[in-house]
């Protein structure tokens, strides 16, 4: 299959719903002389605006922030910790700030240009695994905030890899407590190599409750378990 640029109108949903979609999409950057800059996208997570208070939206419009309040389809890269660029997709419709950060990409072209930008990774996995990682590697910085993933030099395309069928999720990382680190809006494809690392609460199906076991009662081996009192 041709990989085609994904439209305006797939971005144009909640965030929420919009970042598990992105998983193996493949990010593209195009630029002179002959650079091809590919990725494909294996972590996500997803900042739900005016309802989020981990979302730089939270509290409204800012000049910061004013690309989260766009039209869908759009990079919003912002600077944080005094030294890292993070890469994320505006979503939802033009006024509803919700985007998806771009956490981690398993690079499939273009590495000699990642590996350039980045000379501290040690390993192939390493250099767009994490958001400024990722950024680092593209070479996105403030210059594409508001680049246009539609009709640019930086797209998303679908090449027919679909989206894992039980992505891994879980809660999003990096947040202080009572900032938004309860919600499980983090996914990613398991097991993939590349996916960044980083505390977090996975959601996985909780274990089945146990009776306690009553004084002297048989083990699943028929042995009974004796206790000492005080």
């Amino acid at each position: 299959m041709r990989a085609r640029p994904l439209g305006r109108r797939f971005y144009a949903r909640d965030a929420r719903e919009l970042a598990p979609l992105l998983l193996n999409k493949v990010l593209v950057r195009v630029g002179p002389p002959d650079e091809r800059l590919a990725a494909r996208i294996v972590e996500v997570e997803a900042y739900a605006g005016s309802e989020d208070a981990g979302s730089h939206a939270f509290h409204g419009p800012t000049r910061r922030n004013q690309t989260m309040f766009g039209p869908p389809g759009h990079l919003y890269v912002y600077f944080t910790y005094g030294m890292h660029w993070c890469a994320n997709v505006v979503a939802s419709t033009d006024g509803v700030a919700t985007a998806v950060l771009l956490r981690a990409g398993a690079p499939t072209a273009g590495l000699d240009q990642m590996r350039s930008r980045r000379p501290q990774a040690r390993r192939d996995r390493d250099l767009c695994s994490g958001p400024a990682r990722l950024a680092q590697a593209f070479g996105l910085a403030g210059h594409a905030d508001g680049a246009d993933l539609v009709r640019g030099a930086i797209r998303i395309v679908d090449d027919g890899v679909a989206p894992p069928g039980r992505p891994g999720r879980s809660t999003r990382i990096g947040l202080r407590e009572g900032r938004g680190d309860e919600h499980p809006w983090r996914w990613f494809v398991p097991d993939d190599p590349n996916v960044s690392r980083g505390v977090v609460r996975r959601l996985d199906p909780p274990a089945p409750a146990r009776r306690p076991r009553r004084r002297g009662e048989p083990t699943a081996t028929g042995h009974a378990r004796h206790t000492t009192g005080c």
